[in-house]
């Protein structure tokens, strides 16, 4: 790899831990190719981006990040995984290391707050953001559908009400 690609490399590394809600470090010893690709095509659905990493490159590119404390972290065969939304992330990763032992979670950065192996796997069993906006939106649509319940049953007794004097 060239000093070009180097530079470029890192500087999207950069940006992506600038933008990243969470960092899950892993390392893959012993992955083959194809549960590789099943990993990153896992976390492509799951709008998060899995990427193995050249350590001494992502620490530079750590630098001035909210998430530079990691940085030990970054030793033997490593690879992140990151994503806007912190529990999409999380989920992906624990979710494919409790089907495959060869993924192993090092630890994660949520912004300036470093993260152990358990409190990955607690936010991976939160539900996700879409999820939550799902809740929200059926506690909203709740009383609105009662209040037209509501106002429906009078008419609909007084059509009852007709129907039987009708018959």
């Amino acid at each position: 790899m060239d000093r070009k690609a180097k530079e470029k490399l890192v500087a999207e590394l950069h940006d992506a831990f600038n933008g990243a809600g969470l960092v899950v470090i892993t390392q893959q010893s012993g992955m083959t190719v194809g549960e590789a690709s099943d990993l990153r095509a896992q976390s492509r659905e799951n709008g998060v981006t899995y990427k193995v990493t050249k350590n001494t490159l992502a620490r530079i590119a750590l630098k001035d990040t909210p998430y530079q404390h990691l940085d030990s972290l970054f030793t033997g065969p490593t690879a992140i995984a990151y994503s806007e939304d912190p529990i999409a992330a999380a989920k992906t990763v624990v979710g494919y290391a409790k089907k495959n032992e060869k993924l192993q979670i090092i630890g994660a950065g949520m912004g300036d707050k470093a993260l152990d192996v358990e409190a990955v796997k607690q936010l991976a069993s939160l539900p996700s953001l879409d999820e939550l906006r799902g809740k929200i939106i059926g506690v909203l649509q709740a009383p609105a559908v009662k209040v037209a319940g509501v106002i429906q049953a009078p008419a609909s007794g007084l059509a009852r009400l007709f129907s039987a004097y009708a018959t």
